[in-house]
């Protein structure tokens, strides 16, 4: 049985003759720990499915499987809950509060979530314990970007979304945020990484390619590429 598992799901908007599929009865797997790379053109469904994914929006049609759990038949207050315990985020900007330092940035999940980490242990592992009394305004864009990360998986999420993490990134600043991500599933959580970047499927276990809210292709790869193997 795979950790992750969507059964026809369908993402529609409007009505009748005017329906708009945003994802058009997919069906997809992933398994616990892979590092999964989600690949196709603005308007293929990309962003539907991430939010999808996170709780942030319900399908208009099907079941969407993580772990025991079917998060397409939750009640809304049901999937906030979900959210906060279970999934961690990572956007292309950051989303980061100016006004508190670091160390107060990552500890804020002590507040929506029961978690056992500690703050600057999780810094430690990003390679910020020495920031973490700055403020985001200190720090530079990979460094924030690295702040994110670390309040991300302070809750140990089953599941880590990443939305284009390496977009506002110069390249060897996206390969250390690369390397954390990837880190990331040796504890067992199943990274998802939208993306326009083709180079970074070359690293992923699974590369799923999205077209018209369809899936042109679910692939597993055996024996993927370390990211000092790619050609950045």
């Amino acid at each position: 049985m795979s950790f992750v598992e969507l059964q026809q799901v369908s993402r529609a908007y409007g009505n009748g003759e005017k329906t708009f599929y945003a994802l058009d009865h997919i069906d997809l797997t992933m398994e616990k720990g892979e590092f999964v790379v989600v690949l196709g053109p603005s308007g293929a469904g990309k962003s539907t499915l991430l939010n999808l994914l996170g709780g942030m929006d319900s399908p208009t049609g099907g079941s969407i499987r993580i772990g025991d759990q079917d998060i397409a038949a939750m009640s809304g207050k049901q999937l906030t809950k979900f959210r906060a315990s279970n999934v961690g985020f990572v956007f292309q900007f950051y989303n980061i509060m100016p006004t508190l330092t670091v160390e107060e940035n990552v500890g804020i999940i002590r507040d929506v979530t029961e978690t056992d980490c500690d703050v600057m242990d999780v810094l430690a592992s990003v390679g910020l314990q020495e920031h973490a009394a700055k403020f985001p305004s200190e720090l530079s864009g990979g460094e924030q970007q690295r702040v994110s990360i670390a309040r991300a998986i302070m809750k140990k999420p089953d599941v880590l979304l990443c939305d284009e993490p390496t977009g506002a990134l110069d390249s060897n600043t996206g390969v250390g945020v690369l390397q954390l991500l990837r880190d990331q599933t040796k504890n067992g959580t199943t990274v998802i990484v939208v993306t326009h970047n083709t180079l970074i499927a070359e690293i992923a276990d699974r590369v799923i390619r999205l077209k018209n809210g369809k899936v042109q292709s679910n692939e597993l790869k055996p024996a993927p590429k370390a990211i000092s193997e790619v050609s950045w």
